[in-house]
């Protein structure tokens, strides 16, 4: 009978188990939140964060610069190219064609100041025979009128000897005038500072300079991306063949909330973790600057708040972060990663409006077309020498 009995119920002992577990459940919270709150003093105190932050850089699209057709494409996808690499070539028919034309023109222009040269010179002789000849005329009248108180000479002769003389006067002006209009022409200036030929010269410079752009080269170093050139495309001027995207030269474009970005100043350290590399990886950069209105400011159709249809939203600055060199060189990125990005305001020093961008790198300045008309002044005065007489 004594085993079968049920234990007997002790309300005092439950209570102070519950009552312990309470505690050690208190104790726990307690000690979590501490820790929490010494995690956060330590390492979040002097940070914001955002997790609306991308990876950006240089999206450099290569275009036409001549009509032509596709005839070879040198460049894919992911292919990464040098500066000043062939990527495409075009048939070139048409900028030879304007090339050649230009060439007979500028011959034609020199030629035709030629002529007008020598058409200055053979009036500037006629005249002078004109002027001799007047003379000779002036000089007989001279003796005719002397002659004719003596009665030795015909009114008739006198009369034919006056005439001439004015006849050679007229000749004489008629030359002048039309010398006149052939030096106006010529503008006292040599054949090769001559108008009709400097525009000749600057016709062929042109199509010189269109005919060595048949071959589009990548003004940049970089990786090749976004290609839509296929071979046999008929392409005019300005058209988009592909975009070059080069890998050093990135930075983060972090959007943070305007309660978040009192302190944030040019030069402050930030820590980036790239989402397609979780947190093991840990990038650094600097704040280089940031933008100055925000995003609904550069919207397509910004906010129109004055219309009364008011509903606050916190609004996002841009802020750019400059990466570190060495770390991306050993671990490269591509633009549009998406990141976690924050930046430590401890040191809240300097004017917001300041910034630290420097324009270095390729993406800035290309030299690959400094050296495209290098040709076209020799083609010039071969033209010029071969249509001017020796």
């Amino acid at each position: 009978m004594t085993a079968n009995m049920p234990k007997k119920i002790r309300p005092r002992e439950i209570l102070r188990q519950r009552r312990r577990r309470l505690q050690g459940v208190t104790l726990a919270l307690l000690l979590a939140g501490l820790a929490y709150l010494a995690y956060w003093w330590l390492e979040h105190r002097d940070w914001v964060a955002t997790d609306d932050a991308f990876v950006a850089g240089h999206l450099i699209t290569l275009k036409t610069q001549t009509d032509g057709t596709v005839v070879e494409v040198l460049a894919e996808n992911t292919l990464c190219v040098e500066k000043g690499q062939v990527l495409v070539r075009l048939d070139g028919v048409h900028a030879g064609i304007a090339l050649q034309q230009t060439q007979a023109e500028l011959a034609e222009a020199v030629r035709n100041i030629v002529s007008l040269q020598a058409k200055a010179e053979t009036l500037k002789q006629r005249a002078l025979v004109k002027q001799a000849l007047l003379a000779q005329a002036n000089h007989d009248l001279a003796r005719f009128n002397a002659a004719a108180k003596d009665g030795a000479v015909s009114d008739q002769q006198l009369q034919n000897a006056q005439d001439k003389s004015h006849e050679l006067e007229a000749a004489i002006k008629e030359i002048r005038a039309e010398q006149n209009g052939v030096e106006a022409q010529l503008l006292d200036s040599g054949i090769d500072n001559h108008p009709a030929v400097e525009k000749a010269k600057s016709r062929l410079r042109q199509a010189f300079l269109d005919y060595q752009r048949r071959n589009l080269v990548a003004p940049v170093s970089g990786c090749v991306a976004k290609r839509k050139v296929q071979v046999g495309d008929t392409l005019k001027a300005g058209s988009p063949l592909l975009a070059i995207v080069p890998l050093d030269d990135l930075w983060i474009e972090a959007n943070f909330l305007e309660s978040q970005i009192a302190g944030v100043r040019p030069g402050q350290v930030a820590e980036i973790r790239v989402a397609a590399y979780g947190d093991e990886r840990v990038y650094h950069g600097r704040v280089q600057g940031i933008t100055p209105g925000t995003g609904s400011i550069f919207a397509v159709l910004p906010t129109d708040n004055a219309t009364g249809n008011f509903i606050h939203i916190a609004e996002r600055l841009q802020v750019r972060i400059a990466l570190d060199a060495g770390e991306l060189k050993a671990n490269p990125l591509q633009p549009g990663l998406s990141t976690l990005t924050r930046i430590n305001i401890e040191k809240a020093d300097g004017l917001v409006s300041a910034s630290a961008v420097t324009l270095n790198g390729e993406a800035y300045r290309t030299d690959v077309y400094d050296r495209e008309l290098e040709g076209a002044e020799q083609l010039i005065e071969q033209i010029e020498l071969a249509n001017r007489p020796h």
